[in-house]
């Protein structure tokens, strides 16, 4: 009897010790989860930091790069016809005074989203995002500043992702504005075309060819603008070509997808 209550006795006390070591096992496993979980979440939030700066230096490049260009464009085509001809000097300089507005305009929005009122509130004077809606403008300012652009809009036109709207026509506005900087000058072609799964935008220009050895109409597609633009694609699943063609001028070709992959 002594010795059967004695072996109960070091059996208690071997299931007491190894539940107290379970214990501790799964206390401890708790914590290192919780660690990797919150290791997770910080990565995971820095990894949101990044694209988002990103995506905010992407759109600085084109808001201050379009923009810019023309402005630099007419005010020296103002000051050429200044004494000569004024009324086509004023012209070009109220061509400058619209680019700057328009640059402050989008600017402000952009700070806008950066830093939202504490209110919580909408600021209803920032201007709207880029959209093909506003591709008229685009198209008007960049003929007025010198170089005629042809449209081409096929398929339905149809509401698009604000994402999509929005890179599509930054990749309209890098490529004219590339074209308005290293091309001849001649012309530039538009086309847009909608269909029930895509969009597809491509934008030529006219150039020296490169079987004369002419000076390239633009970069090879490595810029800061065009590599942000590839990001800008890649994000919603969709490609973009950009490069020189044979004939002379150059080529951006995109296609992005309406439903994400």
């Amino acid at each position: 009897m002594w010795f059967l209550v004695a072996l109960l006795g070091v059996l208690a006390a071997l299931l007491a010790f190894a539940y107290v070591r379970a214990r501790r096992a799964h206390t401890r496993a708790l914590e290192e989860r919780g660690w990797l979980l919150e290791r997770e979440r910080a990565t995971a939030a820095q990894s949101a930091v990044d694209a988002e700066r990103a995506r905010i230096a992407h759109d600085l490049h084109d808001i201050v790069s379009h923009n810019v260009s023309v402005m630099v464009i007419q005010t020296g085509a103002a000051r050429q016809v200044l004494a000569t001809e004024p009324e086509q000097a004023e012209a070009a300089l109220l061509a400058v005074e619209a680019a700057g507005r328009d640059t402050m305009a989008e600017l402000r929005h952009l700070l806008g989203l950066l830093a939202p009122k504490a209110s919580g509130e909408d600021d209803d004077a920032l201007s709207p995002q880029p959209s093909l809606t506003r591709l008229t403008e685009l198209i008007d300012r960049i003929a007025f500043a010198g170089l005629p652009v042809e449209v081409r809009i096929s398929g339905d036109p149809c509401p698009l992702p604000a994402g999509v709207d929005a890179t599509a026509y930054r990749i309209i506005q890098e490529a004219l504005t590339n074209a308005l900087k290293h091309g001849d000058g001649v012309k530039a072609e538009v086309a847009v075309r909608y269909s029930s799964h895509a969009l597809r935008v491509e934008v030529l220009n006219t150039g020296p060819s490169v079987l004369t050895g002419g000076r390239p109409p633009a970069p090879d597609g490595d810029g800061r603008g065009l590599l942000g633009l590839k990001q800008r694609v890649a994000v919603y699943g969709g490609q973009l070509d950009a490069r020189r063609r044979i004939g002379g001028g150059f080529r951006v070709r995109a296609k992005l997808p309406l439903e994400r992959p």
